[in-house]
């Protein structure tokens, strides 16, 4: 019950205020957040790496309603791929973006803004040797973000895209996107969507993640299993085993912070397994839909309010 509660919550200047004054939510902050800048995310890339790890990483920030501040997190991007080929991490590190950051949700051109501005970043990416992967935001957003995709793929066919199985459209938007050199990550969904867009219910939403990740794997492009779920794991294992995908022909992913164990455990079997990684001082969205996915992630920083004993 209190899911929808905390992603209304994700969005409210108010409450951002509230928490981010509180004096123990720093440290719970960074168990999902790496740092509040580049260097310091940085150290948490090289760790990761080094235990045999790949990371994508996002500079965090959204729903930007002004064209210096899009043009600030474009520049943000272009230091962030910068640092990545300096430290040689081309092959291990890609970056994820925000459409609604660079200036998809103004009023006057959006959608173009935010075209002309992460076309830069796809550029560098593919000159460093790595690529860009399109986050998905609410439903609104969907038919701006695959039509940016598109564009984007006609001369770095490799960027990426995320679709979310809790929209009734996202089967369909799979079939589409199921083809050779597509990169596409397939996550659950972590925005208050309403009942005439999306599914409601959790088992409904979990039977359409499965509908739409066998789609993708027996498909010629690239999945990303974007998930946590045991059981989503293991069936995108069988849907690989079956379908004979080579290993490297598909990758899971998970979020910085959670369920580290697991992920190395993947690792160590052989699999490919990419890590989320976020940085950067406007963490408070993310930070709440994080909270908002997992009664465990809310009661861990419940907990942290409580007084010492």
């Amino acid at each position: 019950m209190l899911g929808p509660v905390l992603l209304a919550a994700s969005r409210s200047d108010r409450l951002r205020r509230v928490v981010a004054a509180a004096p123990v939510t720093r440290p719970v902050v960074d168990r999902f957040v790496a740092g509040d800048a580049l260097h310091p995310a940085m150290d948490t890339v090289h760790t990761l790496t080094a235990g045999g790890l790949d990371v994508t990483l996002d500079h965090l920030g959204e729903d930007v309603t002004d064209r210096a501040t899009a043009r600030h997190t474009r520049d943000a991007y272009l230091r962030l791929l910068e640092t990545l080929a300096l430290a040689g991490l081309g092959d291990r590190a890609e970056v994820s973006v925000k459409l609604s950051a660079f200036g998809q949700a103004l009023p006057d051109g959006g959608h173009d803004v935010a075209l002309e501005n992460v076309r830069a970043v796809a550029e560098l990416a593919t000159a460093t040797g790595t690529t860009v992967t399109l986050d998905m935001e609410d439903h609104t957003t969907v038919d701006s973000t695959l039509a940016v995709l598109h564009e984007l793929r006609r001369d770095h066919p490799g960027t990426g895209a995320v679709l979310q199985s809790y929209l009734f459209r996202t089967e369909d938007d799979a079939r589409g996107l199921a083809t050779a050199g597509s990169r596409v990550r397939l996550v659950k969904g972590a925005y208050k969507e309403p009942a005439h867009v999306a599914f409601q219910d959790r088992r409904a939403v979990d039977r359409a993640y499965v509908r739409a990740l066998r789609v993708l794997f027996e498909g010629d492009g690239y999945p990303m299993v974007g998930s946590h779920d045991p059981r989503m794991i293991a069936i995108a294992q069988d849907l690989a085993a079956r379908g004979r995908r080579a290993p490297g022909s598909y990758e899971f992913q998970m979020l910085y912070g959670i369920r580290t164990a697991e992920q190395r455990r993947l690792a160590a079997a052989g699999e490919r397994m990419r890590i989320y990684v976020p940085y950067g001082a406007d963490w408070y969205g993310y930070f709440m839909r994080r909270l908002a996915e997992r009664p465990a992630n809310l009661a861990f920083f419940l907990r942290s309010f409580a007084p010492s004993r």
